[in-house]
């Protein structure tokens, strides 16, 4: 059942993503498309409503509720990039605006910016990981909280692989390849 949630809570960020750009850009109502747009923090609020409900509810705390808690996570972290993102796109392609910078993919600008990545990276898995801890001090029974804690150390593996990746770029730049004629 959590599963089927985080699906809905993931359209349910694009719902108001697409509402708020629609009344932004496609009929001009910009007050309201804020509204919309700021209001996709509502979907993070349900899915840790829900999950906490489940929970208290007696359900032993799986994979799916630790996901539930890396997803708010990221999109306390990342949320905002991505309606800028989506945003630029929408008005660029109804609304006349100019194309969205695309990120850079060469030299010390491409560093930087995997880099900056990843601390957000890093920033969502303390929220996640402080999320995951409330929910284990609130079971207070390790045996029905013991994937949760198992998450925040998958997370960490992942955080680790990423650093390793982003941080690579510092050392050894991406090259823009050049056509030898």
């Amino acid at each position: 059942m959590i599963a089927a949630m985080i699906i809905a809570c993931e359209i349910g960020f694009w719902l108001f993503v697409l509402a708020g750009l629609a009344c932004r850009y496609l009929i001009g109502m910009r007050r309201l498309g804020g509204v919309l747009l700021a209001s996709t923090i509502l979907v993070d609020v349900a899915l840790l409503i829900f999950t906490t409900i489940d929970i208290r509810n007696g359900a032993t705390a799986g994979f799916f509720h630790g996901l539930a808690a890396v997803y708010i996570g990221v999109s306390i972290v990342f949320g905002k990039q991505m309606i800028r993102w989506a945003d630029g796109k929408f008005a660029h392609r109804f609304a006349g605006g100019p194309a969205p910078a695309p990120k850079p993919k060469y030299g010390a600008a491409h560093a930087r910016y995997e880099r900056i990545m990843w601390l957000k990276h890093l920033l969502a898995w303390m929220i996640g990981s402080a999320i995951l801890i409330g929910l284990v001090l609130y079971i207070d029974n390790i045996d029905r909280s013991r994937e949760l804690l198992n998450m925040i150390g998958k997370w960490a593996i992942v955080l680790a692989i990423d650093f390793l990746i982003s941080f690579s770029y510092t050392i050894w730049p991406r090259k823009e390849k050049t056509v030898n004629g």
